[in-house]
């Protein structure tokens, strides 16, 4: 893999995470396995997450020979997209589907 650099100066990164920021704190704590719903924006920007997250898998086998910016702007991409996709539900009023598990585990936060 010939070496490119993207994002050097880690600029993409950081707004990421100021977006992720600024739309955090309208969103109620998650205590709980979100399932892509909220309707279909929201939907649409959990399917993006998931790809985001696949394409992320890939990129670790080649981490040697890829910039390590790359790698985190992916990361960062698709924590933005999970946090946009809430956010999107949360201002549409569509509530968001909490994965259950079929024997009934309580999560880790409601222990």
């Amino acid at each position: 893999v010939k070496r490119t650099r993207f994002d050097a100066d880690g600029f993409h990164s950081s707004n990421l995470e100021l977006w992720i920021d600024e739309l955090s704190p309208a969103l109620p704590v998650h205590r709980a396995f979100i399932l892509p719903s909220g309707g279909h924006a929201a939907s649409t920007l959990h399917v993006a997450r998931t790809i985001c997250r696949r394409t992320e898998r890939a990129l670790v086998p080649l981490l040697a020979d890829i910039d390590k910016e790359t790698f985190t702007f992916v990361n960062r991409l698709s924590d933005f997209l999970f946090v946009a996709a809430r956010w999107t539900a949360m201002k549409q009023g569509i509530a968001e589907k909490i994965y259950v598990h079929p024997q009934g585990r309580v999560t880790e936060y409601d222990k």
